[in-house]
């Protein structure tokens, strides 16, 4: 019997570099929520800022970097930099503090979880308290959190001590939890979602710099704000900036855990590579220029589809203007809108690679018309 020939397998050398994964734990750790995302904001721009020519901010604090702005034909790669989080709605003469959503935040995820509450002084520590099931008023010791039984503590004895901490109605607020690895080349953290894609941007501007890659067109390298209360920023940068052409990232769901129909979502898993869309926002051409690009370079898609809108930024870049040809390329994420977002360093890798390709093989003579 003759001897089976070991093949030894090519070790690949990681995107992401040391200074990357750094400036990903420090975005992703950095509070960045709907409407007040400028903190996060000034982390993204200070390390966007070495890779790309220009730079600017809209009124909303959506920002931007260019590369090789003068070219007439514009090229948008796109995300959005805002996260779930909570408003100071109400605070009562014991000191307890009601809260109101701001963004599709999840109450049930809330009872027992630690925040920071953004005040006037700086941020505060506080809890969303919760009693023990053993002391619950009425007979359902199951009662289930709602945004109007919910409460924050900080330590306060009566409203005029919550005051003193800088904290008004108005004040917003995050969950703690930061980065972290779990096994297999998991990482989880608040707010992948999608702070993910600022990173996977950031990396595409750095990659064609460190690369000395000449573009035949000008490339905005947009981080939006307020798009989980409405595509809100990618509406107002979309007209400001007119682009012929736009890819957005942003983050889908995997499939493969309980109580998540495939036949609803579909079939998607963390690690697996990154999930274009089908979906009218979503230009078939340009979708079949990513497909193609994505066989070429052997980068693995999983596709999926959308029925009326994407519900992302990809709806307000298309349908702005005079329409523009539109892309979503997502990257699966467990357990999305909690502070245990999941997903995977290949898919980062592989969705930072697509993007460059796909942005490397696009020229302002790319056939992108139906007809």
């Amino acid at each position: 019997m003759a001897k089976e020939k070991k093949v030894k397998a090519k070790a690949t050398k990681s995107i992401i570099t040391d200074a990357s994964y750094q400036f990903l734990k420090n975005y992703i750790n950095t509070p960045s929520p709907v409407g007040f995302e400028s903190s996060g904001q000034k982390v993204w721009l200070d390390y966007i800022k070495q890779y790309t020519d220009t730079q600017m901010v809209d009124p909303y604090g959506t920002a931007v970097g260019i590369i090789n702005p003068t070219a007439p034909f514009k090229v948008v790669i796109e995300a959005h930099a805002d996260e779930i989080s909570w408003f100071v709605n109400y605070i009562n003469n014991e000191g307890l503090i009601y809260v109101k959503r701001n963004g599709g935040v999840d109450h049930q995820i809330a009872p027992s979880k630690r925040v920071l509450i953004h005040g006037k002084k700086g941020a505060v520590k506080a809890v969303f308290g919760w009693p023990a099931i053993h002391t619950r008023l009425g007979t359902d010791k199951e009662t289930q959190p709602k945004v109007e039984n919910l409460w924050l503590d900080c330590g306060a004895r009566n409203k005029k001590e919550v005051e003193a901490l800088g904290i008004h109605v108005g004040s917003v607020i995050t969950y703690e939890e930061g980065f972290d690895e779990l096994a297999n080349g998991y990482y989880i953290a608040r707010a992948f979602d999608n702070r993910i894609g600022g990173f996977m941007i950031a990396e595409v501007a750095r990659l064609l710099k460190e690369n000395k890659k000449q573009l035949p067109y000008s490339l905005y390298v947009v981080n939006a704000v307020q798009e989980e209360i409405g595509l809100r920023g990618a509406e107002m940068i979309a007209r400001r900036i007119k682009p012929d052409v736009a890819i957005i990232t942003d983050v889908t769901h995997d499939t493969q855990t309980p109580m998540i129909n495939k036949a609803v979502e579909g079939d998607v898993a963390c690690g697996k590579g990154p999930s274009p869309t089908y979906g009218p926002a979503v230009h078939n051409k340009l979708l079949q220029f990513v497909q193609d690009v994505a066989e070429k370079k052997k980068i693995p898609l999983q596709m999926r589809t959308v029925s009326r809108s994407t519900g992302t930024d990809t709806d307000s870049f298309a349908y702005a203007n005079d329409g523009c040809p539109s892309v979503l390329i997502s990257i699966p994420l467990r357990y999305m809108h909690t502070t245990v977002e999941m997903l995977h360093k290949n898919d980062i890798e592989n969705t930072i690679q697509l993007m460059y390709e796909t942005l490397l093989a696009l020229t302002p003579k790319t056939n992108l018309s139906y007809l």
